[in-house]
């Protein structure tokens, strides 16, 4: 005789929790202000909103492209008039005085 078990789902948010929820973030609420007044985490919110289909999440910032040395070289070569090969042996110096020649060289 096998033995059946039911899972039951367990509610982790009422129909009042969630149309609350909605409410207060098209109302422009933020998640905090959300999860305080619905009584769950942060997460849970978020979560729930992205389920819901109503989330949008904050747009990234962009990072910054990192100059290497290797372009700064490049650059100081380009604004002398030589090779890269011939200055190649800057590739020793801190990144910081490649920035301070090359801005001497293009000032």
């Amino acid at each position: 005789m096998e033995k059946t078990v039911e899972k039951v789902a367990a509610v982790n948010y009422t129909a009042e929790q969630v149309e609350t929820a909605k409410e207060m973030y098209a109302a422009g609420q933020t998640v905090e202000v959300i999860a305080l007044a619905v009584g769950h985490t942060v997460r849970s919110v978020i979560a729930k909103l992205v389920k819901e289909g109503v989330y949008v999440s904050k747009a990234k910032t962009n990072a910054v492209a990192r100059v290497t040395k290797a372009t700064l070289i490049a650059g100081i070569a380009a604004a002398m008039g030589v090779t890269e090969e011939s200055v190649e042996s800057l590739e020793k110096a801190t990144k910081e005085a490649l920035e301070s020649v090359l801005k001497a060289l293009t000032a």
